[in-house]
């Protein structure tokens, strides 16, 4: 087993915390996340105080004591994955050697999803790699939004909670004025999301099946459901470089399908290196 073992305690607010005073951290991957859940929680971001070496090398100096402290980590691994994932490394690393009661790590965008499972010889299961890092280096629990695959979940040997935005989606999606609408998951690996969604809203369920020709390209071969003259709505969970949506959509439109949303998260890009995207 790896990581912490830590017993089941009755929590009934701050005061009575048995793991200590709630403290919030950063790092560079989504800072205005971090501001907003701080302000929401009227609860002060403490500084890990990130800086690099000469060399690229990060340093964590982490201002204020974390000893028996309820630490929550919030820490997207967004683009560029491999230094988000370092700085999460690094700051779960100080403050399990700092003594924190009880860290979280908070990771709305899980980096290296994609590679759950080995589709073809001499892979790496990515995802699992990360989980063991993520729980090696300090993590007690986990708190993660709509992974890629919920197979993942799987992964940690501690205690990890999965959100899903269905039902925030499926209520935004009742103020639209849509009468005939149909839910489209982008392929089969999709089909679990989409069916989520298409059971809030009552709503039938298409799927969109393609092939990849390689890492960057797809190519959507058909379209199976009924499309023509619906309004049909794409759930998609990750969008990188948009080729798998805008080709559905087209093949949507081919088939008579009426205006087409899509509902994906983007991988956010940290201010420090270039614009954040926003959700198609």
């Amino acid at each position: 087993m790896i990581g912490r073992l830590q017993t089941a305690v009755e929590y009934t607010g701050t005061d009575t915390s048995p793991w200590g005073e709630l403290k919030l951290l950063s790092g560079t991957a989504n800072p205005m996340l971090a501001a907003a859940i701080a302000e929401i929680l009227d609860v002060q971001l403490t500084d890990p105080r990130l800086r690099h070496f000469p060399d690229g090398e990060i340093n964590v100096k982490i201002e204020d004591s974390m000893r028996g402290h309820d630490v929550f980590v919030i820490k997207p691994t967004s683009p560029p994955v491999n230094e988000h994932l370092m700085e999460l490394f690094l700051i779960l690393d100080a403050l399990r050697r700092a003594s924190a009661g009880r860290v979280t790590a908070v990771i709305p965008y899980y980096g290296y999803a994609r590679k759950e499972r080995k589709t073809q010889p001499r892979e790496p299961i990515s995802a699992k790699l990360i989980a063991n890092f993520i729980t090696l280096a300090g993590a007690d629990r986990l708190l993660l939004f709509d992974l890629h695959a919920e197979a993942i979940e799987g992964f940690f040997d501690v205690p990890t909670d999965h959100l899903s935005p269905h039902r925030i989606i499926s209520e935004y999606l009742k103020t639209l004025d849509l009468t005939r609408m149909t839910i489209v998951a982008p392929d089969a690996g999709g089909g679990r999301r989409a069916e989520a969604v298409a059971n809030d809203l009552g709503a039938p369920i298409a799927f969109g099946y393609k092939r990849r020709t390689d890492e960057q390209s797809v190519e959507v071969i058909a379209v199976s459901g009924d499309v023509k003259g619906r309004d049909c709505i794409v759930v998609e969970d990750i969008i990188t470089t948009g080729g798998t949506v805008s080709k559905l959509a087209i093949a949507l439109a081919q088939q008579g399908a009426n205006p087409i949303l899509i509902d994906g998260v983007p991988p956010p890009v940290s201010r420090r290196h270039g614009h954040p995207l926003q959700k198609a």
